[in-house]
């Protein structure tokens, strides 16, 4: 019997968006302080490509901070693929933590469904 389940992003985990930035091949991640346009946002700070400004993950509440300005200054579609990336991770190491294996398989809409294999 297969479960579905649809998660809710909420970034919270350092090691999952340090491996989601190596799964999409961007610099590693840092913590501190970073300017976004007029304002500046402390957490994890992800450089997306070709986004002007990074992009901030507090860990604390869940949230990211951002500025792409509505699309000018980064396409929504490189933050999408870092939400991605870290659910992927996320329920990767998690299945890991609990004894289980993971599998993923990339579907022709470029959703990615993820096997948990129960020992």
């Amino acid at each position: 019997m297969s479960h579905i389940v649809t998660i809710r992003t909420q970034v919270r985990d350092p090691i999952a968006i340090q491996s989601a930035c190596s799964r999409l091949k961007l610099p590693v991640p840092t913590f501190g302080t970073a300017k976004l346009f007029l304002t500046e946002k402390t957490g994890w700070i992800v450089k997306l490509v070709d986004w002007r400004y990074p992009i901030v993950c507090n860990t604390n509440t869940g949230e990211i901070d951002s500025d792409s300005f509505e699309g000018h200054w980064g396409p929504a579609q490189r933050l999408d693929e870092f939400l991605q990336a870290y659910a992927v991770e996320k329920a990767k190491i998690e299945a890991r933590k609990a004894g289980h294996t993971a599998t993923e398989q990339l579907l022709a809409d470029g959703s990615i469904r993820v096997c948990v294999q129960v020992a």
